[in-house]
Order: structure tokens, then sequence, then C-alpha cells
């Protein structure tokens, strides 16, 4: 059980100290793996990012996830195989509109960081099936990184096994796996909403001076 954000942040930043000051960029899932994310990339003095990433939903049950999408990227899993090609590429148009109007919200006219050739840190606030963190990996792993670590501090075993045994993930940290678990907020003591006012100001603060 965690107090807060702040203190899996703590946690997790001590797992990988090795990785201080390294070539590596913190990528942080919005919105709850900011704080974590901030945290993070303080103690590694790394640069922290936001992984914006959103799923396509099934047309007939949209919290079934088929894909996914990024600002450059798209997957697509087993699921969209009966899906009308004109469905996904219109989702596909919707999402990226949204991204990208959430990118200018955090980032203003910045640009991306080049993530090609560096250790890529993926971290969240916990998972649970582990379907989004991996379509995620994925896409990134498009970008051609040196070594693709995910950073958690809970997730259930079947979740963590996932990520073990795919082919683009070189290390998994994960301090609490639990056989009980339900839902990530089951972990936490205060599991607050973290909102986008909250997410930028972290992003600023993270960025100002690494």
């Amino acid at each position: 059980m965690y107090k807060d954000r702040n203190e899996a942040g703590f946690l997790l930043a001590k797992e990988l100290e090795k990785y201080t000051k390294k070539d590596a960029v913190v990528l942080a899932i919005p919105r709850g793996g900011i704080p974590l994310g901030f945290i993070i990339s303080r103690y590694l003095k790394l640069p922290l990012e936001v992984v914006l990433s959103k799923k396509i939903g099934h047309p007939l049950h949209k919290e079934y996830a088929i894909g996914a999408v990024t600002l450059k990227s798209r997957i697509l899993s087993e699921a969209a195989t009966d899906i009308s090609p004109d469905y996904i590429e219109e989702e596909t148009k919707k999402i990226r509109d949204k991204l990208h109007q959430r990118y200018l919200d955090y980032y203003g006219d910045g640009k991306p960081l080049l993530l090609k050739n560096k250790t890529l840190i993926i971290v969240d606030d916990g998972i649970a099936t582990g379907n989004t963190i991996l379509s995620i990996i994925k896409m990134l792993y498009d970008e051609k990184p040196d070594k693709i670590v995910v950073a958690i501090p809970v997730a259930p075993p079947d979740s963590i096994r996932k990520l073990k045994d795919s082919t683009f993930v070189d290390e998994v940290i994960c301090p609490l796996v639990p056989g009980n678990f339900r839902a990530v907020g089951q972990f936490y003591e205060n599991f607050d909403q973290v909102d986008d006012a909250e997410v930028k100001q972290l992003l600023n603060k993270a960025n100002q001076k690494v």
C-alpha cells in the first residue's frame, strides 16, 4: 500500500538510480503517471515527457479497445479484424485531433524530444490488464530506442508476465505485485484524480532545469 503517488514515485526513483544522468528520457502516461514521472525525472536528473496515446474503442462497446493511437502511429489488435476500415480511419483522425490539442495545451509550440537511441523509462501509477501500456510500448519501439524500461508501482501477476514476455521490453520494475488485485486505486491511501493544470505545472517545472 502506498500513501500517495509521490511516495510511489520516490520508491521507483530509488529502483532506477542506475539511470541517473544517462542518455534516457522519462515518459509518463497521463494523467496519473505524471506526478511519479516528475519525481523520477528530478531524482535521476532526466527530461520528462508525456506519452500521448488513446485507445480506439469498438463501435458497439466504446470501452472495449480494438487498438491505440499516438500522434505519429497506430496499432490495432486482433479485435479490429472485422471492423470497418472507414470507422478505424475516422476514429484515428478524431483521436489524433484530440491528442494534438492536448499536446498544444501541455507544450505550446515546443517540440517533442527525439527518442532514437535513448533509454525510455515508461512510468504510470499502476496497470490493470497491461494491454494499453503494451500498445504504447509497441509504438514507442518504432522510434528505435536503445532500451525500454517499464516502471510501475503496482500491477497484477498476469500483467507483469505479459510485460516481461514482450520482445519490446528490456526491464520491468514493479515493487508490488499482489495476487488480490482489483483496481490500481486499491493500493493507494490517497488516489485523487490528476487534472490537466497539475500536468502542465509539473511538466514546466520538470524541464526548467534538468
